[in-house]
């Protein structure tokens, strides 16, 4: 009697059903206790988890770095560029903005440069006035100003 050659991709192929007669020749091949057993020779598929998957465009030289830095820190690709972005993302920038702390520091030192270029014959009052006419600006131009708050509307 010969035995059925049952070709794996043919099968998934036609979706050949196959049946318990068929298979007869199997007997004593393939022993009970060998079932739901996993065997330590099959390749393990990595599992990926829940992570979203983001498709990344870099420029050749870029990927080729990526690829160097990979290789020295024994990573794949993936998790190289996971790391840089992580890493990248620790170093937080510099605040761009001006405190009113950095303000106030500001039109402190702006004060005594000015006090230092007046005349210090002057009376105390003059210098006062001068000091705050040209750190504050003119009266009839403070609605323009864009860095002092709004006064409220009445």
């Amino acid at each position: 009697m010969t035995q059925p050659v049952i070709d794996r991709h043919q099968t998934a192929r036609r979706r050949l059903p196959i049946r318990l007669t068929n298979l007869k020749w199997l007997v004593g091949v393939i022993d009970v206790s060998d079932i739901g057993k996993k065997d330590s020779n099959a390749p393990v598929r990595r599992r990926t988890g829940l992570d979203a998957i983001s498709a990344v465009k870099m420029p050749e030289g870029l990927t080729a770095a990526v690829d160097a830095w990979a290789e020295a820190h024994h990573l794949s690709r993936s998790d190289a560029i996971c790391k840089l972005v992580e890493l990248g993302l620790k170093i937080a920038p510099a605040p761009a903005h001006t405190t009113v702390s950095d303000a106030a520091r500001i039109e402190e030192i702006a004060a005594h440069q000015i006090d230092l270029l007046l005349d210090p014959a002057l009376p105390a009052d003059e210098r006062e006035r001068r000091i705050r006419r040209l750190t504050e600006g003119p009266p009839e131009f403070s609605h323009e100003r864009i860095d002092l708050p709004k006064p409220p509307r009445t």
